[in-house]
């Protein structure tokens, strides 16, 4: 990443038009880059400055060496054909090792996260990373003929059965969440349905914060605890007693609290470890609430208010937003081009799946789900290199 990033700048230093004005002044692009501007700006007020500065170096060398790059390479069609056969194929590779040593194991899922090392962290970033390929594996399949389709076939039956033995809800329920975004942007609903989902998510925080109602789901400690056993440990998600559940509740009421604090500028970005002790309540307190992970709010739209305050989140919503559109009108531009309609689905699916994963976890800036989300940043925006008028057509 940090190579690419380099070698992309010195071009675009070397060949100031390395990127087209087009891409550059793509109202997707432009979005980032205001959104870009407020961390900056929260930046300059944030109560650890040197974390904020660390954080702003890491989100622009994923702009350089996924999007900005990205939009580059991606203006052949047949680049975008390698960039899917190597995600798939180092993904294959690493979810073969990853079973064989997971069935060693006896796939248990309190081992799952020993067997992923050294490639994924945890099971949640593996299960999610795993659950964005499927759709990559959808694509390539609808695009293939003759013995590739079989083989693509089986890499699609054992990326599922990975997905199930990675025990990750919140991946199991982005399959559907993904299924049911590539309809809707067939029928041109998607946008309008990702409007609904901001209304209901707001309506039910209204709610909860009314007559501190929140308060009537706060957890029993000594009954949050960790289940070894996946069965004990979904039937405890349900009931509000698995500890991980439970924990998420007790950051969230955290961030909202912090929310109503600095809700303007925010505490600056990656800041909330730092700061949300204070702010948290006590009936929500689980036994892993010393959090020596130093992990965040798990909630990136969450910790976007938190950490850059609410125009933050609202150029968030705005850029996911704006993903989604334009993903839309990418299908119903491509008529009967059948290449440029599974691309569209494809990244509509994608974003989809990391508003999901997004909305339990925060995943943007990890080094395998950042580079997906803004690669389909990219896939997106190089529609507008295929302007008729313009002599740098997809080919």
């Amino acid at each position: 990443m940090l190579l690419v990033a380099f070698c992309f700048l010195a071009a675009w230093v070397y060949r100031p038009g390395l990127v087209p004005n087009a891409v550059l002044l793509h109202p997707l692009l432009l979005i980032l880059f205001f959104l870009l501007g407020w961390t900056i700006i929260s930046l300059l007020f944030s109560t650890h400055f040197l974390i904020s500065v660390k954080y702003l170096l890491a989100k622009l060398w994923y702009i350089a060496a996924f999007l900005l790059a990205g939009t580059i390479v991606f203006a052949d069609r047949k680049n975008i054909r390698i960039t899917g056969t190597l995600l798939l194929g180092s993904m294959f590779l690493a979810v073969l090792i990853v079973m064989i040593r997971h069935s060693m194991m006896g796939f248990q899922f309190a081992t799952i996260n020993k067997a992923l090392f050294p490639f994924f962290r945890n099971h949640v970033n593996y299960s999610a990373m795993l659950v964005c390929m499927l759709p990559v594996t959808v694509a390539a399949f609808v695009l293939s003929s003759g013995k590739l389709r079989w083989l693509l076939a089986l890499v699609m039956v054992i990326f599922l059965v990975a997905l199930f033995f990675s025990y990750s809800r919140g991946a199991w329920l982005a399959l559907p969440v993904g299924l049911l975004a590539a309809w809707l942007a067939s029928k041109r609903k998607l946008f309008v349905a990702y409007l609904i989902c901001i209304v209901l998510v707001a309506g039910s925080i209204f709610w909860l914060s009314s007559n501190d109602r929140y308060l009537r789901f706060a957890p029993e400690y000594r009954s949050t605890i960790f289940h070894e056993d996946f069965r004990e440990h979904w039937i405890a998600t349900y009931q509000l007693k698995d500890v991980s559940t439970a924990e998420r509740f007790y950051r969230w009421v955290a961030g909202a609290r912090m929310v109503k604090d600095k809700w303007l500028l925010g505490f600056g970005p990656n800041c909330f470890y730092e700061e949300y002790k204070p702010y948290a309540v006590p009936a929500f307190k689980t036994w892993v609430s010393k959090n020596p992970d130093h992990s965040t709010v798990h909630n990136y739209f969450l910790l976007t208010a938190i950490e850059q305050g609410i125009p933050g989140l609202i150029l968030l919503l705005c850029l996911f937003g704006a993903m989604i559109w334009f993903a839309e009108k990418n299908y119903q531009r491509s008529n009967d081009n059948e290449f440029e309609r599974v691309i569209a689905l494809m990244t509509a699916s994608v974003i989809s799946m990391l508003l999901l994963l997004n909305f339990l976890s925060d995943l943007v800036e990890t080094d395998k789900l950042g580079s997906l989300f803004f690669l389909c940043m990219a896939l997106i925006a190089r529609k507008t290199i295929q302007d008729p008028s313009s002599n740098n057509r997809v080919k």
